[in-house]
């Protein structure tokens, strides 16, 4: 809800003027609003908000309806105080994530500067399905601080300089298509470094990717892909390599494709169900690397117990999500599995064939 802190609405009023300059919030000169795109009607959220004057400048010069958010009281009592008036904005004190998980999508998203580069990081996830698609987002960032929060790759394996363009690669990750990185130089005191302004867009549809570039170990190549859909929406997690995807893996000798389905949800989140909450949709094949490929889509129909990381996995960070704000990156099996379920929902993926099991 929106949110009115009285003590600061007394004490604060807010000095900028309302014609002053769109900034980023770090040091150094940088482009101004223009850098966001078309504003005018759009849904824009401003992410770690302040005091509310460049949300509040957006409004008035721009037409567009902006939320901002931010997790401080203080900030949002001082965002009231000089803003709490203004047609077109509306005023939140939330945690980020939580923001980001519940609203309604947005057309543009920005931060500038109010919220810290590895906060930034963590809400990677989030900030990809709380755009619409095609929507925008721009983040300002310090200039050198590019370093996964959680590396996909072994921790020595990073260089101890990031590379440059370690933003786009992360944005990438999450299935956003970087359109543009302006470095700005710091001006004043010795030892300030700038930052860097980086302009993405959420592709229209989701894009399936392979998880790496080697082909699957021979022995592997027959797995399933559980989809458990229910009031909280589809349960995915990321793997250490960057792809979301289903609960799933490779069948065992002797088991039986209902059974694979419960040990793997079991060992990889930590649900339980039964063969017999276990309905097959059918198999899917196709080709990774020469060597064939066969996954067998399944619907769990029952579970119990809540997702939680499990041990020496290789998946995890589970989240819910809704059929309409499926992440970007989806592991092409599970992709594929999905389009067998539901063929409406708008992911793009490898081709496969698929043979549906009789009901």
């Amino acid at each position: 809800m929106p949110h009115s802190d009285a003590r600061g609405a007394r004490e604060f009023v807010d000095p900028e003027p309302q014609g002053a300059p769109f900034d980023w919030g770090l040091p150094g000169p940088g482009p101004d609003e223009a850098f966001l795109g078309e504003l005018t009607g759009r849904r824009v959220l401003d992410l770690g908000c302040g005091t509310a004057r460049r949300a509040a400048r957006l409004v008035r010069a721009h037409g567009a309806v902006v939320d901002a958010v931010d997790p401080a009281a203080d900030a949002i009592g001082h965002a009231r105080a000089g803003h709490g008036s203004l047609p077109g904005l509306r005023l939140f004190h939330r945690a980020l994530d939580a923001h980001l998980r519940t609203a309604e999508p947005y057309d543009t998203i920005y931060s500038a500067g109010g919220v810290p580069a590895g906060d930034l990081r963590r809400l990677l996830p989030s900030l990809a399905t709380a755009l619409v698609p095609g929507g925008t987002l721009c983040l300002s960032v310090p200039a050198g601080d590019p370093t996964p929060a959680r590396p996909t790759v072994p921790p020595s394996a990073h260089p101890k300089t990031p590379a440059p363009d370690a933003w786009d690669t992360l944005l990438a990750e999450h299935g956003l298509r970087v359109e543009e990185t302006v470095t700005v130089r710091a001006s004043g005191p010795a030892g300030r470094n700038g930052y860097r302004l980086v302009r993405a867009r959420r592709p229209l549809r989701v894009r399936a990717r392979p998880r790496g570039g080697r082909p699957p170990a021979a022995h592997a190549a027959i797995g399933v892909g559980a989809i458990v859909h229910g009031p909280r929406g589809l349960l995915l997690g990321r793997h250490r390599r960057g792809t979301w995807e289903l609960p799933g893996g490779t069948v065992e000798p002797g088991e039986s494709l209902r059974d694979t389905v419960v040990r793997e949800l079991r060992e990889e989140t930590g649900l339980r169900a039964a063969p017999s909450g276990v309905r097959l949709l059918g198999t899917l094949v196709d080709e990774a690397g020469g060597i064939v490929r066969m996954t067998v889509g399944a619907v769990v129909t029952r579970w119990e117990g809540e997702p939680a990381d499990q041990p020496d996995e290789s998946v995890g960070d589970w989240r819910w999500y809704s059929l309409d704000r499926l992440p970007p990156s989806l592991f092409e099996c599970s992709a594929q599995s999905l389009t067998a379920w539901r063929p409406d929902l708008p992911i793009d993926h490898a081709p496969a064939h698929f043979t549906p099991y009789s009901p």
